[in-house]
């Protein structure tokens, strides 16, 4: 089993079909972590969420979309504050920014579980949900705890600059995380942001970072090579959820053996296939992950 942790959340994203400076805003689930998960779940793998989810309609409407997707939901708190809103703003390129409404949201208040059940073999982290506190703390420790028990480990930072009060304290957080990160994966923009290398953050835990270049594709490095595969090209609705496609593309299609023994052939097996994942769901609004299906 895969456990995805982190927020869920609502995307506010602009009628793509509406014009004027204040299109009509629609609202689809997202939230990296359960893009992540859902993505998992079409993709056929056995997969779980661990977060807190609002008891309000969006949260139903959340728990709906994991259900749908196979995904199990026995991990979820439920709690009656409301669900985190994100206003999307798409560029011309298709590219996502956005604006959070996140005071005293349901996904910021997540508790430590006691223990994840046995079987469990990677567990992915990232977005809002390591940024935000009293939550983020318990999304730590919760990595913290997996990584000493030997589980594979995937962290994306996917940083949304407003959510960060102080830069230089959150840089510092995320370089305590990396002993513990098995499989670092984050946007060129992710890097810029943070400061670092792929070789400094190779020196400091991971076995391996993939950072994704938007339309340049996706490269893996490791200790001892690098591995670089092509986007492929399509007319591009808009890029949200493209990136946690490919958290979960990597996930699933990770052989079961220790990262740090992939020879490079494995490793664009494995980035071809993610970037195939990330594409398809390039061509839909919001972040629809494709199935398994249209992968074959």
């Amino acid at each position: 089993m895969i456990v995805v942790a982190g927020e869920s959340l609502i995307d506010l994203v602009p009628d793509g079909a509406a014009a004027g400076p204040l299109p009509p805003l629609v609202p689809r689930r997202g939230g990296g972590p359960y893009n992540t998960a859902v993505a998992l779940g079409r993709l056929g793998g056995r997969v779980a969420f661990c977060s807190r989810v609002s008891t309000d309609a969006f949260g139903e409407a959340l728990m709906d979309g994991l259900r749908d997707a196979g995904v199990g939901t026995g991990l979820v708190q439920r709690g009656p504050e409301p669900t985190t809103l994100a206003v999307a703003s798409v560029g011309a390129d298709g590219s996502a920014e956005y604006g959070f409404y996140v005071e005293g949201t349901a996904d910021r208040l997540f508790a430590l579980p006691a223990r994840l059940p046995d079987g469990v073999r990677a567990i992915a982290f990232g977005t809002c949900s390591l940024a935000l506190e009293p939550g983020a703390s318990a999304y730590e420790a919760l990595l913290r705890r997996e990584s000493a028990r030997g589980v594979l480990t995937l962290l994306d930072p996917n940083i949304r600059p407003g959510l960060i009060p102080d830069a230089a304290a959150y840089r510092e957080r995320f370089a305590s995380w990396l002993p513990y990160v098995s499989l670092l994966k984050l946007s060129e923009e992710d890097a810029a942001w943070l400061g670092g290398t792929p070789a400094e953050w190779l020196e400091q835990g991971p076995s391996a970072v993939v950072v994704t270049r938007g339309g340049a594709g996706l490269t893996v490095h490791t200790r001892p090579f690098e591995v670089s595969v092509p986007a492929v090209r399509v007319e591009v609705a808009d890029t949200i959820g493209a990136g946690d496609t490919v958290n979960a593309a990597l996930l699933h299609a990770l052989p079961d053996r220790p990262l740090a023994t992939l020879p490079p052939e494995s490793w664009s097996t494995l980035l071809t296939y993610a970037a195939r994942a990330a594409a398809l769901t390039c061509t839909r609004p919001g972040a629809e992950p494709p199935y398994a299906s249209e992968l074959e």
